[in-house]
């Protein structure tokens, strides 16, 4: 079962696809790009349509996602953690 779904191997962040990711689970990532499948853990709940980091992410870190910058990293992120608002914020303003 595909879980998360990221087009490049280089997003820090992939999207949750279905319901019910929660703190504990072993995911399945879709690489869509280069067609691949790769493995992480949640360790947090994650809702659908929400990121979850693919890497351990230090306040100031560029965010990759879709293969562009899409923000800076305001609070410490862990691999497996919510990425979304609270952690990540935008470079414009």
């Amino acid at each position: 079962m595909i879980h998360l779904v990221l087009h490049d191997k280089h997003d820090m962040v992939a999207v949750a696809v279905v319901e019910g990711v929660t703190a504990g689970m072993d995911l399945t990532a879709w690489i869509m790009d280069e067609d691949e499948l790769i493995q992480t853990k949640a360790l947090q709940d994650i809702p659908i349509g929400h990121k979850i980091a693919l890497t351990d992410m230090a306040v100031g870190d560029t965010v990759v996602k879709y293969g562009v910058d899409i923000g800076k990293v305001v609070a410490p992120i862990k691999k497996g953690e919510h990425a979304h608002v609270h952690n990540i914020k935008t470079k414009r303003w």
